[in-house]
């Protein structure tokens, strides 16, 4: 196993069904934050963190996530010369930048499953996950995923980026219970998942970045179905945390949680005002 981490995983097969009817047929990573869809922010902060080996965990449905990081040669005929061609230069760098694969999760059976089915190619390394709903911005500073890169070198260990959420919501979350080894760092002994208010652990939730180890397959493999049938990452997290293997990292920046209207809204206006674009 390496100390390098290359790969970043995006489990993108879900329904979005919150955003119905728009999801209806664009996929929700596609809803556009201002002018830019919501999947390309995460593979952009995944290569400003040196991750560039990219891979989408995709349904069958979602064919425009890969489709919008493909070359679109008509479009660039059309547009060449006009000034628009800026516009793709974004996109266009990160294809460049990155190699993007994409594997089918041929069945719904939560996060864990998702992960699961990336390791043909993540392989024997450790990896980042990213899940798009949480757009995270750290204006002037490293990106969520680089901090947590950094963390890593020093750690070795799993790592899961969490942040203080008002208790009433813990029942919308995986929840960490541990103990604070350094200011924001956090050796975790407990997660719930979506635990009742009363029986949270704490208001520490686990949000949509994950740096893993690789034996995390194994311990998804060993890990039964919960509630629904899902495969649930914190319920393999957790057998590494029983060894002490498990950090939750109270990151820097800001975090939007586009799987909601109200939090898509939030990120669409603070983007819009404090982004840089091209005209």
């Amino acid at each position: 196993m390496t100390d390098t981490v290359r790969c970043c995983v995006f489990p993108v097969a879900g329904l979005g069904t919150r955003f119905l009817p728009a999801t209806k047929a664009v996929p929700k990573e596609m809803l556009p934050v201002v002018d830019k869809p919501l999947i390309q922010y995460g593979v952009e902060e995944a290569a400003a963190a040196g991750l560039t080996q990219i891979c989408f965990v995709n349904g069958r449905h979602k064919q425009a996530i890969e489709n919008h990081f493909d070359r679109n040669v008509e479009l660039e005929q059309q547009i060449a010369g006009s000034g628009k061609e800026l516009l793709l230069e974004g996109v266009n760098g990160l294809m460049e930048q990155c190699r993007i694969s994409s594997i089918r999760q041929l069945q719904a059976k939560g996060l864990g499953h998702a992960i699961g089915c990336a390791e043909p190619v993540v392989g024997n390394e450790p990896f980042a996950v990213i899940l798009p709903d949480d757009l995270c911005v750290n204006p002037g500073g490293d990106g969520v995923l680089a901090q947590m890169v950094e963390l890593y070198k020093r750690y070795q260990c799993s790592i899961v980026a969490i942040e203080e959420v008002p208790m009433d919501q813990v029942n919308k979350y995986g929840v960490i219970a541990g103990t604070e080894e350094a200011e924001g760092i956090y050796r975790i002994e407990a997660m719930v998942e979506k635990p009742p208010v009363d029986q949270a652990p704490s208001n520490l939730a686990i949000i949509g970045r994950y740096l893993l180890t690789p034996d995390i397959f194994e311990l998804i493999r060993q890990t039964p179905p919960g509630k629904g049938g899902e495969i649930q990452i914190t319920d393999a997290l957790m057998k590494q945390a029983e060894q002490g293997r498990v950090i939750g990292y109270k990151f820097k920046g800001l975090r939007f949680d586009c799987g909601s209207v109200p939090g898509y809204v939030k990120a669409t206006n603070y983007c819009f005002e404090n982004l840089s674009r091209p005209d």
